[in-house]
């Protein structure tokens, strides 16, 4: 096969190896950039499986902007209260997670049920609506890079790229390509076993997340919205879990007061120990290490999943404005810089979820995190630092900021203040002037593609750096 190459017009401008939830939204973030993407996935067909099944209030909001929000409401549905049975025997009901009403500056208030297989159903079909598509039975055996881009030697044979990007989870070929070291700890030595079963009809309700203790360790069932499946989990204190439909039968008719011929169907199956790890570096030269493959969790709070796709938010943006827009490439080295951080959090998080030390509660929703003090974090203005995220809320005109913000441009945002402004309305910048918010207070605020605040500041003088930075290059001059 003849080598692509990108200055010839063929090949990739981003090479992204893997098609999960990570790869995916990465894919369709520089679709709509008009980035030339390609993504490769070594399986056959997307993940079976419901995995990572939460996705939690910041994560929607991503996935709204990237035009998947109204399939997500579609398909998906609100954590059901927990149930706890105890010899075969209802005994109470324990709500897992923190639920508030939505505001006007946080729209969602609560995590939302979705399989991962669904997710990644999703954004899939937004991809190729987007012009990109997933190259399956495609495997990576090696790379090489240099100064002008990397050069990945497939299963099919090698391929051009200006930058690769490893979403290929936490046994990541890449990773171990560029010899990455990843550190970390058995969070727990009992293994899970994670299954996707059907309950026969009558013998399980669907309006409550199932959990029923032994001494083995805890069995939990828990309804899939927009579907027929139940997600089962269980502990193995003992012994090895037997992913096999007959090892899942005996399984919930040892350990629950349901029989095996309670269930029909085990359409899905698979076992791991809960893991916390941590790449030492998510970046060597032209090559970006982004969700599993750059951190790896324990499901407890559901933080993975919805990690990695923040990931590939946070990478994909730069990576336009550098190939689209002519910002200097340093702008790519703050991506280590702002995710590793939030990663490390997220990791020590479901540490302590899983353990026990700590609830699900608001810092699991991620509507928290933000960048104060990275690299690119400039200034203050009203309610608001340079780096957090810009909250949503209502326009003079009938619509929500995020509906001015949504889309692969920067808003420069003019908060109750008249101020002459040194961009004009249009282009990679879109300008929007509004009456003062509570959550903003007064101010001027540029707000990044990610939803976060990139520059904040009251005098429209020292704006002029910052787009520099980003590769904004002012229109007009104050």
């Amino acid at each position: 096969m003849e080598l692509n190459s990108v200055k010839e017009g063929g090949g990739a401008e981003v090479l992204i190896v893997g098609a999960g939830p990570c790869g995916l939204a990465l894919g369709c973030d520089l679709a709509r950039r008009g980035v030339r993407s390609l993504v490769v996935e070594r399986s056959s067909g997307l993940f079976p499986g419901s995995r990572g099944k939460g996705i939690q209030p910041r994560t929607r909001e991503v996935l709204d902007d990237l035009g998947v929000g109204d399939a997500v409401r579609a398909h998906g549905g609100p954590a059901p209260v927990g149930m706890v049975w105890q010899d075969g025997e209802r005994q109470q009901e324990h709500d897992m997670f923190r639920r508030a009403a939505p505001t006007a500056a946080e729209p969602y208030g609560e995590p939302w049920l979705l399989p991962q297989w669904r997710t990644q159903e999703i954004l899939l079909a937004r991809l190729r609506e987007l012009g990109g598509d997933v190259v399956f039975s495609t495997a990576l055996t090696g790379l090489d890079q240099d100064a002008d881009g990397v050069t990945a030697h497939l299963s099919t044979g090698p391929v051009r790229a200006s930058f690769l990007v490893a979403a290929d989870g936490g046994r990541s070929t890449v990773r171990h390509a560029l010899g990455i070291a990843m550190k970390g700890e058995t969070v727990d030595p009992a293994p899970l076993l994670v299954a996707d079963v059907r309950v026969a009809e009558g013998a399980l309700d669907r309006l409550n997340w199932h959990v029923m203790s032994g001494d083995q360790g805890f069995v939990s069932l828990c309804p899939l919205p927009g579907t027929a499946d139940f997600q089962l989990v269980a502990q193995f204190r003992e012994g090895e879990p037997d992913t096999s439909p007959d090892g899942v039968r005996a399984l919930v008719d040892a350990r629950t007061h349901l029989t095996a011929r309670d269930i029909t169907e085990v359409r899905w199956c698979s076992d791991f120990r809960p893991r916390a790890a941590l790449a030492d570096r998510f970046r060597d030269g032209r090559v970006f290490l982004a969700g599993d493959a750059a951190h790896v969790h324990s499901p407890a709070g559901g933080q993975g999943l919805n990690t990695s796709v923040q990931d590939a938010y946070n990478l994909g943006w730069k990576l336009g404005q550098v190939l689209r827009h002519g910002a200097p490439a340093a702008l790519l080295d703050s991506y280590e810089r702002e995710r590793r951080p939030v990663a490390a959090e997220m990791l020590g998080l479901s540490t302590r979820i899983h353990r026990g030390e700590q609830g699900r509660g608001r810092a699991t929703q991620q509507l928290g995190l933000g960048y104060r003090g990275g690299p690119l974090s400039v200034g203050r203005a009203g309610a608001l630092h340079s780096g957090d995220r810009a909250p949503d809320g209502p326009t003079a005109d009938g619509r929500r900021l995020f509906d001015v913000f949504r889309g692969p441009h920067f808003t420069l945002l003019a908060v109750g203040t008249d101020a002459e402004l040194p961009l004009r309305d249009g282009g990679p910048v879109r300008v929007h002037r509004t009456g003062v918010h509570e959550a903003y207070g007064r101010g001027l605020f540029l707000i990044r593609p990610d939803g976060y605040i990139g520059w904040a500041g009251e005098d429209p003088s020292g704006l002029g750096p910052c787009l520099d930075r980003f590769g904004l290059a002012p229109v007009t001059r104050c």
